[in-house]
């Protein structure tokens, strides 16, 4: 029994290392990873994400999602130097609220460089990127490798 709870233990650490390296995804059609070449979405997938993205369950998901950081960085003092799991999550929930028809992945350093990758539909969008990630606490740096592609008919 000695023997066996420290081997345990390290197997639950070495599988909750692995099950924590997601990169962040706005839907489930994103890119793996922000370098990853994208693909036009169909009209069908662009509707699809667009009505969860605007759903009501969604919405109320990320406020109390956006709430839950702000409480969490007031009660900690808004450490500006966060897990990179965290940055790319709640760059990931601004880009959601915001750009809702973007497909986006999103990934970051533990030293502030996020980068972000995926589609949008239009130049408005694209521009959206860069501004509302550096409103995070914690990003000091946009890689923006996402493209303008409107949904194919």
């Amino acid at each position: 029994m000695k023997k066996l709870t420290p081997f345990l233990i390290s197997a639950l650490l070495v599988f909750g290392v692995a099950a924590c390296d997601n990169t962040s995804k706005t839907t489930v059609s994103a890119p793996s990873n922000p370098n990853e070449a994208v693909q036009t979405p169909t009209a069908q997938a662009t509707e699809a994400a667009q009505q969860d993205a605007q759903s009501e369950v969604r919405r109320r998901q990320l406020d109390a999602d956006i709430r839950a950081r702000e409480q969490r960085n007031n009660i900690t003092g808004g450490d500006a130097d966060r897990a990179k799991a965290d940055l790319s999550s709640q760059v990931r929930s601004k880009l959601e609220a915001n750009i809702p028809k973007g497909q986006i992945t999103v990934d970051a350093t533990s030293d502030g460089i996020v980068t972000v990758g995926g589609i949008v539909n239009n130049q408005q969008e694209l521009a959206k990127i860069e501004p509302l990630a550096k409103e995070i606490k914690g990003v000091k740096t946009v890689v923006v490798k996402a493209i303008v592609a409107p949904p194919a008919n």
